[in-house]
């Protein structure tokens, strides 16, 4: 389980010598289940990539706690194996300079997956996400959105991880190639067993994975509500966001 506990978090406003803080997230509190696909909506601005960064552990809260299964996610050591993530810019998220494979084979040699067994998984992971070994020598910019995007999603897979943070992961596909994307997801998680923390400004890609939307507005928690009782939603904000998207 992975349990967040009165998370605030703020950065530096202004020059190098600016003592002004900006606050991004206020007093964040909920729980991730095994299995589970929680969605965190919200609008640009809102804190939910950076509630995302810190879920990863990749930077740490300024007050409160993170831990999956009671340990702190800052502890890489520790939480290793429990989560790994897929970002929006797939251009940056692969090295241009490599190829499939040599970015594939990162997180299995940091896993210390054995030599041998390195190609036939990689393989395999590439025939999940829908493309197949004839990718492993092909470079970024030989690959169209939607392949590159199946290929982070595939790395992602690579370290068996309980949970893979999906941080606006879809937003930059065309909407044919997102509906794909959100196909895969499901058919993945339905045969790994794993869950997804679903971090979108869109709703309607949230409803149609996630089993609970957590709606944040201004970096504080609006509203979780199951996503079959979406329309029971009560805080304005997430009534207003419904609204738009009826209309």
């Amino acid at each position: 389980m992975l349990k967040v506990e009165g998370v605030c978090k703020s950065y530096k406003k202004g020059g190098w010598f600016s003592k002004a803080q900006q606050q991004v997230l206020y007093d964040i509190s909920f729980e991730w289940k095994q299995g589970e696909c929680l969605g965190v909506i919200g609008e640009s601005g809102s804190g939910k990539s950076t509630l995302g960064r810190l879920l990863l552990g990749i930077e740490k809260p300024d007050r409160g706690e993170i831990t999956y299964n009671g340990k702190s996610v800052s502890n890489r050591r520790s939480s290793r194996g429990g989560f790994s993530a897929v970002f929006q810019d797939y251009t940056s998220s692969i090295n241009p300079f490599y190829t499939v494979e040599q970015s594939m084979l990162e997180p299995l040699k940091l896993a210390k997956e054995e030599p041998k067994l390195r190609e036939s998984k990689m393989e395999g992971l590439l025939v999940q996400v829908g493309l197949d070994a004839s990718y492993l020598p092909k470079y970024p910019h030989e690959l169209s959105g939607g392949e590159a995007q199946r290929v982070c999603i595939a790395r992602a897979l690579s370290t068996e991880p309980a949970c893979i943070v999906l941080d606006e992961a879809i937003s930059s596909l065309d909407g044919s190639v997102q509906m794909q994307v959100l196909e895969l997801l499901k058919s993945l998680r339905a045969s790994h067993g794993m869950g997804y923390i679903f971090i979108t400004h869109d709703i309607q890609a949230a409803a149609y994975l996630c089993d609970r939307v957590m709606i944040v507005k201004s970096g504080r928690i609006e509203e979780i509500a199951l996503v079959e009782r979406l329309s029971d939603v009560q805080s304005p904000y997430a009534r207003e966001l419904l609204r738009k998207i009826m209309v």
